[in-house]
């Protein structure tokens, strides 16, 4: 079954890649269509969301939020398909890295280094570093359940040099990569919601009391990696930039959680500036304490 669902959907994918960018968007504009004024996809989970993210907003300017997040979220998932297919060009075009050199400084330390990014703007687009980098890149993603569309994510990403490991794998990986001396750059998206069997530490995040991811944390200090903070700034429809930060460069010396509440922090700034290019569909206060923290 999962073959027949991969060999009719591919075809409808791999066309949906070669179109024109402006085709896309029209394209994206119906899908907007179908998705939030006719199925009403997790409508209920983003408007629950952003009232608990962003209390301070009107019903109005949450509802305007809300619209321009479809609209993203639709063209997000185009220009994800549209991978399949772009160039090299094309890319550096559309996703630029606006100080690259931070980035290439921290290489000449000569240590693995652990990138910290949220699900914002394109988050996609992000593997496109390992055009400009010396180091092996590496995305840390769930495994897809059918093995085939699995399959395609890992080529997609090996076209731009970059390998797929799962969370499961992903110590043993860089363990043994430094045991072979194979120094890498792997990239933690950590703003979802932790399971509920590994919630281990309490932050606030957007006023909200709730667990936070520390895996790239404890990772960063028990393999002596240093950390950095990967924000992307939507420019215009179909167009990023990204902006690079050290987060430490000592991750031991850094008291325990100290880093991961640092990072919910620069999220929170991101979120804030333009909330619209939050992935707001998931469930990220699913395990919450009552009272919300103000500041």
């Amino acid at each position: 079954m999962q073959l027949i669902v991969y060999i009719l959907l591919y075809p409808l994918l791999f066309l949906i890649s070669i179109l024109p960018f402006r085709l896309l968007y029209i394209f994206s504009d119906f899908i907007y269509f179908m998705v939030y004024r006719v199925i009403g996809y997790r409508k209920k989970v983003v408007r629950e969301n952003l009232a608990m993210a962003l209390p301070h907003l009107s019903t109005e300017e949450r509802k305007n939020i809300e619209k321009k997040f479809y609209s993203h979220m639709c063209d997000m998932f185009l220009e994800m398909i549209k991978t399949m297919t772009i160039s090299r060009k094309e890319m550096e075009k559309r996703y630029k890295f606006i100080n690259l050199d931070v980035y290439m400084d921290l290489e000449k330390k000569k240590k693995s280094i652990a990138l910290l990014c949220a699900h914002y703007a394109s988050y996609e687009w992000v593997i496109s570093m390992n055009y400009h980098i010396t180091f092996k890149g590496y995305g840390i993603y769930k495994r897809i359940s059918n093995k085939y569309f699995d399959k395609l994510v890992h080529d997609i990403r090996s076209k731009f040099k970059a390998t797929l490991i799962t969370t499961k794998d992903t110590i043993s990986t860089i363990e043994q990569n430094q045991k072979d001396g194979i120094l890498g750059i792997y990239g933690f998206a950590s703003d979802q919601s932790p399971k509920s069997s590994i919630k281990s530490h309490w932050s606030t995040f957007m006023g909200i009391e709730t667990p936070i991811h520390v895996g790239a944390e404890i990772i960063s200090k028990r393999l002596d990696m240093n950390v950095v903070f990967l924000k992307t700034k939507k420019v215009k429809r179909g167009y990023y930039e990204a902006t690079l930060e050290v987060m430490s460069e000592d991750a031991k010396s850094i008291p325990n959680f100290e880093i991961s509440d640092a990072f919910i922090r620069k999220v929170e700034e991101q979120i804030y500036e333009a909330p619209e290019y939050y992935l707001w569909t998931h469930k990220r206060w699913k395990h919450k304490k009552e009272n919300r923290i103000t500041t």
